[in-house]
């Protein structure tokens, strides 16, 4: 049998994640001639090139996805046996690999903080993506836990709520909707909004409300970030359909209106996410019955 390294393997994995050997060498935190040496030594042990410079980035050869396919695996089976062998000992210590859609980040470092009080031998790594992303980490295996809104569509994966997430219409105080009160819904049909982008839960959200009401709004431009959403709306882009848990400052300041329309916001909810069949270690369980029993009050005063 060839003779991998576990740190060929987790340098080819980061390079197959960051597509750049030198954003891998600072996830690693080693220097970039130590990162192109493990690609080398596990080319050679594998006989074929498993990646190619395009530019300043790096794209996987086929033979190059196919051995990041086993390294997952591999990767996940020794979390597995990390997992196992933590709850022989019965201890709450380790690492549990954390990971939530950008909308959580609003929260989640606040709950992460208080979770360190009660359990600093716990290390949490935290990882922040869209949607897609986060749900081919999950199904992969890469990760222990996550956080998103909308619960994944698949048996794969259980799913447990823990705290509200309301979703409203926003605008600019010099939007003509911004005094309105008791707005009919259809009162948003053609008008301009900045949207996430396709795939995204509060996306998603919005298109099934105007969808059951048969409302047609302009999308002027489609942002992956809130933050960038929040700001074209000051700026008077056009409204915007997002979570109200990111806009507290912003409406409480006066720079931001939440639009007073019959039915909304409506009530979504936040999930703590995992895949079905994971034995999670106790670091893991601990974190999730953390945030099942306490988040929610958490989230309420914060956000």
């Amino acid at each position: 049998m060839r003779r991998y390294t576990l740190r060929q393997l987790d340098t080819f994995i980061e390079v197959a994640r960051q597509h750049s050997i030198s954003r891998a060498a600072i996830a690693l935190d080693v220097s970039q001639p130590a990162v192109s040496m493990q690609l080398h030594q596990l080319e050679e042990i594998v006989g074929t090139p498993l990646y190619e410079p395009i530019g300043r980035r790096v794209r996987l050869t086929d033979a190059g996805e196919e051995v990041l396919q086993h390294a997952l695996a591999a990767t996940a089976e020794l979390r597995q046996l990390d997992d196992a062998m933590a709850a022989r000992r019965g201890i709450r210590k380790g690492s549990v690999a954390l990971a939530i859609v950008s909308t959580a980040k609003y929260f989640v470092p606040r709950l992460l903080v208080l979770f360190r009080k009660k359990f600093p031998d716990i290390e949490i790594t935290l990882q922040i993506h869209d949607r897609e992303s986060i749900m081919a980490l999950l199904m992969r295996n890469e990760v222990d836990l996550v956080i998103m809104g909308r619960a994944p569509d698949t048996n794969d994966c259980s799913a447990c709520a823990f705290a509200t997430n309301p979703l409203g219409v926003i605008c600019a105080p010099e939007h003509p909707l911004s005094r309105r009160r008791q707005a009919p819904l259809s009162i948003l049909n053609d008008q301009v909004f900045v949207v996430r982008e396709s795939g995204s839960g509060t996306r998603h959200a919005m298109e099934r409300l105007f969808g059951e009401h048969r409302i047609q709004p302009r999308i002027a431009m489609e942002m992956p970030s809130n933050e960038t959403i929040k700001q074209a709306v000051m700026a008077g882009m056009g409204m915007s359909f997002l979570s109200l848990r990111t806009t507290r400052q912003e409406l409480a300041s006066g720079h931001l209106v939440l639009v007073d329309i019959d039915g909304l916001p409506i009530l979504r909810h936040w999930h703590i996410t995992h895949l079905a069949g994971k034995r999670l270690s106790p670091a893991a369980l601990a974190f999730k019955a953390f945030i099942v029993d306490e988040a929610a009050s958490l989230i309420r005063s914060w956000a």
